[in-house]
């Protein structure tokens, strides 16, 4: 009997407990603040568990150069403000995220992910991270071009290396 009263009050405080937390305003949520505990374990947990189902095995853009001087030219208009080109630091907007995205040519970037991986987190977006969906606005070769862009990006040929290394223009 003490086990169920036991039972029962734990699972009335709890949801009470997280509805105080939340409407008190003590929740960080400003892109400053340190993260929720457990935020990232628990949304990293979601995101490889979706990304593995859903992920496509079938590539149906081939990874030529000039798929790839494509991804490389469409890389610096819509994703290098956020994740920076090869050699450069990452963008004033990207240092203000939270969480900070990825720096995708430092170090192994996404090289171990393979393209469809990369391609379903660039169709889809990922929520509460600042990525939005590109798949609706950019369409789906395009995406791919990109996808396989980055999936190869420790292997790149020298011009599409070359679009890459060009500084991006000043935004005023």
């Amino acid at each position: 009997m003490k086990f169920l009263f036991g039972l029962v009050l734990g699972l009335l405080l709890v949801p009470l407990f997280l509805y105080c937390y939340l409407s008190m305003g003590l929740a960080p949520v400003a892109t400053s603040a340190p993260p929720f505990p457990f935020e990232k374990r628990i949304t990293g947990m979601a995101l490889h568990a979706r990304v593995d189902k859903e992920a496509p095995k079938d590539f149906p853009v081939q990874s030529t150069e000039e798929n790839l001087a494509a991804g490389a030219h469409i890389y610096r208009t819509h994703c290098a403000v956020c994740h920076a080109l090869p050699g450069q630091p990452q963008s004033a907007i990207a240092e203000g995220m939270f969480p900070k995205p990825p720096h995708l040519f430092k170090g192994k970037g996404v090289t171990d992910d393979s393209a469809g991986e990369t391609y379903w987190k660039v169709a889809n977006g990922i929520r509460l991270t600042g990525m939005p969906a590109f798949e609706q606005t950019l369409g789906r070769v395009q995406v791919w071009q990109v996808s396989l862009l980055l999936a190869g990006a420790d292997k790149l040929p020298p011009s599409v290396q070359t679009i890459l290394r060009q500084p991006l223009p000043d935004v005023k």
